[in-house]
């Protein structure tokens, strides 16, 4: 590991928590219709993943990944965009907050969380196959809750039968909205999976940077050298409610004060701090100049117009050359 890989990361991590605290603010504002879902305790993993990938590759995040949204190469106006109903977002202010994406730079616009995305890259890689082209990598995540959908069943079977290059990341923050572990599976670990499938499974500590960055890049490669689907199981804690309509009471508060309970971006400072890569200067000049970023991006985004439903064109975003009535 080295200072320069691990600061980057923690600077991503750091962008998407203050963003995303923004957000929350201004949905308790009544200034965001829809619904916010925060990955607090889930940026190290999250943002390991985006670097890990690469230009050229797929990648289909979800509602509590934008931190691997930024590292993957994401403008924080897109984002703040989408969440604002601005017209000038990738989605034209015409889709709900988390399903945003360009897919002509590799991000999936999310159909929904609960596993059917990893059946979309896995279509995306075959798609790729038959183009001829390789080196290519596919990734999405999903929640615990997600590996219990036939979605996830069949399109992970489906990966491992044509060995495609498919990294799939659960991360297992122990409760699927409020349902907690117990009560959706019996395994002991949901890694145990990676075996049935006939796939690599692997298991990371998703509060500390450290190990993330480790396993999920080795994953990557692992995917991208011909090795077939990657199954990485994350286990964490959510450190908010599944959205922020939700005050996660059903959290135990002894679970709250466990290990799963660290917050990996504390973590991560402390661990730049001991091995002397960064000094607290450097924090404070890092979280100033996201913050920063961030100001500038609602500051902008705020003035920019809705769209106007009597004069926008309803066709899908990508096929309006299909539509008849376009341009008449």
């Amino acid at each position: 590991m080295t200072r320069e890989t691990f600061a980057q990361a923690y600077r991503w991590m750091l962008l998407a928590r203050l963003l995303e605290e923004k957000l929350a603010s201004l949905y308790r504002g009544g200034k965001i219709n829809g619904g916010v879902f925060l990955g607090k305790g889930q940026e190290a993993l999250s943002a390991s993943l985006g670097m890990a990938l690469r230009k050229g590759d797929i990648f289909a995040p979800l509602i509590r990944d934008q931190a691997g949204r930024l590292a993957f190469g994401e403008d924080i106006l897109d984002a703040v965009r989408t969440y604002l109903g601005s017209k000038l977002g990738p989605m034209r202010g015409r889709e709900g907050n988390v399903h945003r994406g360009r897919i002509s730079e590799g991000r999936l616009p999310m159909i929904s969380h609960l596993g059917a995305m990893i059946s979309v890259v896995c279509g995306a890689l075959m798609a790729r196959r038959f183009k001829g082209e390789t080196g290519v990598v596919g990734a999405t995540c999903i929640g615990d809750g997600g590996t219990s959908t036939g979605a996830f069943h069949e399109a992970l079977n489906l990966a491992a039968v044509e060995k495609l290059p498919l990294v799939l990341i659960v991360a297992n923050n122990q409760f699927a909205y409020s349902t907690p572990n117990s009560r959706q599976f019996a395994c002991k670990d949901l890694v145990d999976r990676a075996v049935g499938y006939g796939i690599d499974g692997h298991s990371v500590d998703a509060t500390d940077l450290d190990p993330c960055l480790e396993v999920v890049g080795k994953a990557v490669e692992r995917a991208r050298s011909g090795h077939g689907p990657q199954l990485i199981v994350a286990h964490l804690l959510r450190l908010a409610g599944h959205g922020e309509h939700d005050d996660a009471g059903y959290i135990d508060e002894t679970l709250k004060k466990s290990g799963l309970g660290r917050d990996c971006l504390q973590r991560a400072e402390c661990a730049l701090l001991e091995r002397g890569w960064a000094s607290t200067a450097d924090l404070e000049c890092w979280r100033e100049e996201a913050l920063r970023q961030v100001e500038e991006a609602v500051a902008t985004v705020q003035r920019e117009p809705a769209p106007d439903p009597g004069e926008e064109n309803w066709c899908a975003l990508s096929t309006p050359h299909l539509d008849d009535t376009f341009g008449h």
